[in-house]
Formats: structure tokens, sequence, C-alpha cells
């Protein structure tokens, strides 16, 4: 198993790497997003598995089933998690739970385990929403939580559409949708990823079993003001958006304090964008998450009320546009608590159950779907930067849990 992981993972390792940044561009239906897909589709067929790309562009290994259409409905026991990346992002968020996966199908090979359920293993594309803004696509397209029609008005920062994407990329844009067949088959999804936090550090475990996600949701803060001359305009004149912007990032950083939440304004754009000309336009992405729903709540509207008071000041005009949202996930108690029931049999102490900020696409499908899901230690808890990690020990530690699990599920 420590070899088939090993080398799985070597070979994954460079594709879509930037040189200069030591960080991942594995953006959506971009070059390195295809090398990617290639890489899974070679890993099933060496492993024997039947091979599937979905109308949605998720890729899916079949073992015991040469398709959806061949699994009765609630049958399928389903593995995997994402390849794509954020800008600059780590080596472990997503690509941890597909390297995981293709070695637990091998340790249950090896320990001559015969699955009596058909057994998948997926990877939903565009996960991280880098290139179009909106995370988890593929699953939510799949899940019928973002329409057809939705996803064709996505657009990247070069004005490119997500159709246009797809069909450079060799996909037919025009089959996206709903996938209610597919999904039907599944009876359990277990998605491994690495831990986004310190929790498992801090208690001295290996893997953790999540217990829900936090609502969270990403809006967008147009601030319009007059352009400029920087060098004759007073200050008194300005209508400087800018300004607005920059007393709304502080607001944020407060109200998320005040609220034990999370508040970040990681993505800006100005127009005209000159060193010498102050600007039309700044237009900033939050991104929210809170324990719970009324938290959130609080902390969005206190942002939006002091962006609102500093743009009036300021002089500027403000939009602020919810993009996207994901409201509390709460995964099943029954499939978590027979998680927890399989690798305690292995545990001298229960496995540490915990919570996350941090959206995937067991979240999106658990609407539909009995869904779980694995964490992995990881040292540092920075997670979206190169800088991410995790152990080897910790890594086969993660695969030895998710082949205890699915040999549980799917080989009784």
């Amino acid at each position: 198993m420590t070899s088939s992981f090993h080398e799985m993972w070597e070979e994954l390792r460079p594709l879509g790497r930037d040189s200069s940044s030591g960080g991942y561009r594995r953006f959506a239906w971009t070059g390195a997003d295809t090398d990617c897909r290639a890489w899974f589709r070679a890993q099933a067929e060496a492993r024997g598995l039947a091979y599937e790309l979905d109308r949605n562009g998720n890729q899916w290994a079949w073992l015991g089933a040469t398709g959806h259409q061949d699994v009765a409905p609630g049958e399928a026991v389903v593995t995997g998690s994402h390849l794509d990346s954020v800008p600059d992002g780590g080596a472990f968020d997503g690509p941890l739970g597909v390297v995981s996966s293709f070695a637990a199908l091998d340790e249950l090979r090896g320990r001559g385990a015969e699955p009596t359920r058909p057994l998948a293993i997926v990877n939903f594309g565009d996960e991280e929403g880098a290139r179009f803004g909106l995370a988890c696509v593929g699953s939510r397209l799949s899940a019928g939580a973002l329409t057809a029609e939705a996803a064709h008005r996505l657009r990247d920062g070069d004005g490119v559409t997500l159709p246009q994407a797809m069909e450079r990329a060799g996909h037919d844009p025009e089959a996206i949708g709903p996938d209610p067949e597919r999904l039907a088959t599944i009876g359990a999804f277990v998605e491994l990823h690495v831990e986004q936090g310190r929790a498992l550090d801090l208690s001295g475990d290996p893997v953790g079993i999540a217990s829900a996600i936090w609502p969270h949701g990403r809006w967008r803060f147009d601030f319009h003001g007059e352009a400029n001359h920087a060098g004759t305009t007073r200050l008194e004149d300005r209508r400087d958006p800018m300004l607005s912007y920059a007393a709304t990032v502080l607001a944020a950083r407060e109200q998320a304090r005040l609220a034990g939440a999370l508040a970040t304004f990681g993505k800006v754009s100005v127009e005209p964008n000159g060193v010498n000309a102050i600007p039309s336009l700044v237009r900033g992405w939050l991104d929210a998450r809170a324990a719970g729903q009324d938290t959130l709540d609080t902390v969005i509207t206190g942002i939006e009320r002091a962006a609102a008071e500093r743009a009036a000041r300021d002089g500027v005009d403000l939009d602020v546009v919810r993009e996207s949202f994901t409201p509390v996930v709460e995964f099943q108690h029954a499939l978590r608590d027979e998680l927890g029931a399989l690798l305690g049999k292995k545990s001298e102490r229960p496995v540490p159950v915990l919570g996350t900020g941090a959206g995937h696409d067991a979240g999106i499908l658990s609407a539909t779907v009995p869904t779980a899901m694995l964490f992995v230690r990881n040292p540092t808890g920075v997670s979206h930067s190169p800088a991410e990690a995790a152990a080897e020990d910790d890594c086969v530690a993660g695969v030895t849990a998710l082949a205890d699990v699915l040999e549980g599920l799917a080989c009784r």
C-alpha cells in the first residue's frame, strides 16, 4: 500500500505545478486539468476499472459495474474527491482524497477483500471554483444545486464562458445538468481530505471524522467611484472607491472577530488599475463562514452596513451580490457513527469527530446522498498554500482508515 500511494503521488505531483511559486494552478478545463484527468483515467484502466465520464465532466472508475446504469438504487459505495486547485494551492487539498481512494482499493485487494456492492472512485470537476468563481460546479450540477442555465452564464477573468472552456477541452457543454439517476445509485459517499486546520495535530490523532460543514458563501462588493488624476485631484474632490473597499476589509475582520466567525476579502479587481489614477471601480470578493446560520447572517449584515456607511461618506455607490451560498451541512449521523464504529475496532480510543469551515463536494451531495468525510492530520493547519502538508505516515494511516471503511461498507 505504501509503495502504491507513493508511486501515484510522485506521478501526480508535477502536474499543474508552477515552478516560480511552488504552488498548483490546476484550473478547470485548462491544460493542467486535462493532464490530471488523463492521470485519473490511466489509474482506473491500470486497475481494470470501468472508466466513465458523466455529463458534467466528473470522472468515475467502477469496480463491480461497467457504469452507473448497471447499479441498483442505493447499492454503490463511492469515494473520491477532486484534483483541481486554488491559485497557487497546495498539493494535498483534493488530490490526497483521490490518490488515497485508489490506494485504498489496492489495499482491499491486498487483503483479499471481495466487494459485494459496486464500488466507485470519483474525481469531481471544478471543486475549488478558481476559474469561474463558483465552488463545486461538477457536484452542484449533478445534484441540481446549479442549473445548466446558470452554469452557462459563468465566465472566467478573461471573459471565457464555462461552455466555451468545456468545448475547447472536448466536452459537450449542452449535456450538463442534473444527474439524479446516477446519484440515486449511491448508498454511501465517503470523501477523504486533508484537514484544513490543526484540530487533529492538537489532539495527536492521524485521522478524524467530520461532523458538519459550517454555512458559508461568497459575496461580491462593487464600489463605484469616479476615475480621476491621482496627481491633480484634491483629496476633498475625490470619489475614491478604494477607501470604501479598504474600510470594508477592516470592518469584515472586526465583525468576524466579534462573532467568532471567519471573513476574508481574498480577491480584488481594480479599474482602470493605474498607479497614477484614482479607481473608478473596486470589486472585492468576500468569503464568510460561521458555525451557525444566525451568526453568519449577523456578520454579513454588519459588513454590508459598514460598507454602505463608508461608501456614502466617500460619495461612492455600492452593489452587493451573493454569488454562492451553502447552508450548514450535518453529515448523516448513521453513516458517521458507522464510520466511527468501523475505525474504532482498531483504535485504542474513539476516533475524533470534528467540524470544518471548508466546503466540499461531500457537502453538496449530502442533500440527496448519505455522505461522510475522513480528515487526515495537517501538522501546520495551512491550506490553500504551497505550504500545505501532511506526513507520509499520516497519509498511509488515512489510506488504511479509508480501506477499513470501504471494506466495512462494501464487502459485507
